[in-house]
């Protein structure tokens, strides 16, 4: 009976101290929350940052992609949907600068601004999720990660090329819940 007893106890003990499926990878626990998009949105203000407010928004530690919280990420992929949503659903960007008269208005411009940084808001998060599937054993999206990079980079050298110029964001309901 004793015997029994220390051998179960040992595979239990033995189970219980196994490696798990992620190996010594620790998830982290999740640093975003779910916002409206008026909340997240990086549109107002003036052109030349985009990147830098997209960071800031949403404060993934991108040097360790692997240990991303799988809520976060749900954000993340949100939060883009909801960005692509803004600059083309009904009432989006697209509405409102043609509203304004196209680029050529002052407020079309500071709308057209706002767009790209959207843009950049969108793109960044597209890419940020792809790499975070990937750091987690997910399918190889390399070549996708370089599609979306590079309309990134296109964006992020509109946005700094409009540096200082006013920025709008438009009155678009939606959220990063996923």
């Amino acid at each position: 009976m004793y015997l029994k007893g220390a051998l179960l106890f040992s595979l239990l003990a033995s189970s219980l101290a196994a490696p798990t499926a992620n190996g010594d990878r620790k998830v982290k626990r999740g640093v975003l929350t779910v916002q409206d998009y008026s909340q997240f949105q990086v549109s107002d203000g003036v052109a030349g940052n985009a990147l830098a407010e997209v960071n800031a928004k949403f404060p993934i530690d991108q040097s360790d992609l692997a240990s991303v919280d799988p809520q976060d990420l749900a954000i993340i992929k949100a939060a883009r949907e909801t960005a692509e949503a803004a600059e083309t659903d009904e009432g989006g960007f697209n509405d409102a600068i043609k509203a304004a008269g196209g680029t050529s208005t002052a407020a079309g411009k500071a709308l057209q601004n706002g767009k790209i940084k959207n843009k950049v808001l969108k793109l960044q998060l597209e890419v940020l999720a792809l790499q975070i599937e990937a750091a987690q054993g997910g399918s190889n999206n390399t070549a996708k990660i370089a599609e979306e990079q590079k309309k990134l980079d296109t964006n992020i050298k509109l946005d700094q090329a409009a540096a200082g110029q006013p920025s709008q964001s438009v009155d678009f309901q939606g959220s990063d819940q996923p």
